[in-house]
């Protein structure tokens, strides 16, 4: 069974052109996919492209004009933003930014837990005590601040935070783009680690193709807000189809090959 069915997701933005002094308008879609247990689907694409805005769509920071997002059997096309948080959490892609400074890790854990759920004190305690422990970081982290931490930890707070309310699908846009090689290496297999564990589907954003080979079952290009190839990982590398997605394999190929010599 599904967890997500997309179909014909369309939407219209307007972006201001302040040289001409006049709106152009950036149309996405239509945009169809669907997703397992345990799958990942890649986006990939140049900037631009509408990965991200995408990505808000299905997590409800922006609102479709047309077409259907269905979790499960419901239409998150017409839920509210908080209805949609439990079943897809989002990791951003600058996850230093996207921690509060102010607040112990404890703290930033606990929001979504208050906000979303009727656990006591104590119960949203052991919640992220286990949480943090899932995704490799220890109880006493719960009192450091952000600045006490590594990129790499960092990282992991923010999928701590996108994991505590046991959601079905993480959407992560470009999550290891500020991290070394060394650390990316380690994030991607906690990454694969926890979708075997707790059955989680990702839909993952990025530019870095040999990370996308390495952990996507199936890919979709976007240029220009259009789709214009989809389907399984190993198709698309070995045998792409359009002229565009040729040309990013080409690039990715071009860039091992040189790192090889």
């Amino acid at each position: 069974m599904d967890l997500i069915n997309v179909k014909d997701l369309c939407f219209q933005e307007k972006v201001k052109n302040f040289i001409k002094k006049s709106d152009t308008v950036f149309n996405l879609g239509p945009v169809n996919f669907n997703l397992k247990a345990g799958e990942t689907l890649a986006i990939v694409g140049e900037n631009g492209s509408g990965k991200s805005l995408l990505a808000k769509l299905l997590i409800g920071l922006e609102q479709p004009s047309s077409g259907h997002i269905l979790l499960s059997g419901h239409d998150l096309s017409k839920s509210s933003l908080s209805q949609k948080c439990h079943d897809i959490r989002m990791i951003f892609q600058n996850s230093n930014e996207s921690l509060n400074p102010g607040l112990t890790l404890g703290a930033i854990l606990e929001e979504p837990l208050r906000l979303n759920t009727s656990l006591t004190s104590q119960e949203r305690n052991l919640k992220i005590e286990e949480t943090l422990k899932q995704v490799g970081l220890m109880n006493d982290h719960k009192f450091f601040y952000r600045h006490m931490l590594s990129d790499g930890q960092r990282q992991r707070v923010a999928l701590a935070r996108a994991l505590i309310l046991n959601p079905k699908i993480i959407v992560a846009d470009e999550p290891f783009a500020a991290l070394d090689p060394s650390v990316r290496s380690q994030t991607v297999n906690l990454l694969m680690r926890l979708q075997r564990e707790l059955g989680l589907g990702f839909i993952f954003i990025s530019h870095n193709l040999g990370i996308v080979r390495h952990i996507s079952d199936k890919v979709i290009v976007m240029k220009q807000g259009q789709v214009v190839e989809s389907g399984k990982t190993d198709v698309i590398f070995n045998w792409p189809n359009d002229q565009y997605t040729k040309k990013l394999v080409d690039a990715h190929q071009a860039l091992v090959n040189s790192q090889d010599n």
